[in-house]
């Protein structure tokens, strides 16, 4: 199964495989033509931006720029794992990932095998297995009915958890949580004290 997975990807197609959090449908996100079939088996508006899947912090700092301080710290503290981070995009992020807007979002998950896929072909795209809108797929199963069995991928409901992973923003002056996941900011201020927290 991984030599088919591999070579779906090397054509430019999607595959679904395990986060830490839900089942993504990822795809090379330098490619237009694998990324605009992810919005399309998705059903997804064009408007809402995806984030790179990356696997180390220097991915990250390739794709972006006034990159803050706590950036590597935070990597090193909670990357691999279900954590988002917003930063200002550079010109290396295509406008067919991020929707032309300022800033991109960076994944690391933890999943071994999809973290390998992603050093091997990345950057990836990995937006949730799920048709836009609907809820996120933890089962395999439930996906591969979402998608009429058109999708072929790797399974592995035991390692996802099912909740979101927190999206952290770091584009501007002050830190931002823009969703709570399993993360938290007192996780991240016992790790970072000094981490420039917008008041709450």
């Amino acid at each position: 199964m991984m030599e088919k997975i591999k070579q779906e990807l090397e054509k430019g197609g999607a595959v679904v495989l395990p986060t830490e959090t839900v089942y993504g449908l990822f795809a090379k996100a330098l490619d237009e033509k694998a990324v605009d079939h992810v919005y399309r088996l998705k059903r997804r508006p064009r408007d809402k931006a995806l984030n790179l899947n990356v696997a180390s912090l220097d991915d990250i700092l390739n794709f972006s720029k006034n990159q803050p301080p706590c950036l590597q710290q935070l990597v090193k503290s909670f990357l691999p794992g279900p954590l988002t981070i917003i930063l200002e995009a550079n010109d290396k992020v295509p406008y067919w990932v991020n929707s032309d807007l300022t800033t991109v979002g960076f994944r690391m998950p933890s999943h071994p095998v999809t973290l390998e896929l992603i050093r091997e072909f990345g950057p990836l795209i990995g937006p949730s297995a799920n048709i836009s809108g609907q809820d996120s797929g933890v089962t395999y199963k439930e996906i591969l009915q979402d998608f009429n069995q058109n999708v072929l991928g790797l399974e592995d409901d035991a390692f996802l958890t099912g909740q979101d992973s927190t999206i952290i923003d770091l584009s501007g002056s002050k830190v931002k949580i823009l969703r709570q996941g399993s993360i938290t900011r007192e996780d991240i201020l016992a790790k970072i004290p000094e981490i420039p927290f917008e008041e709450v």
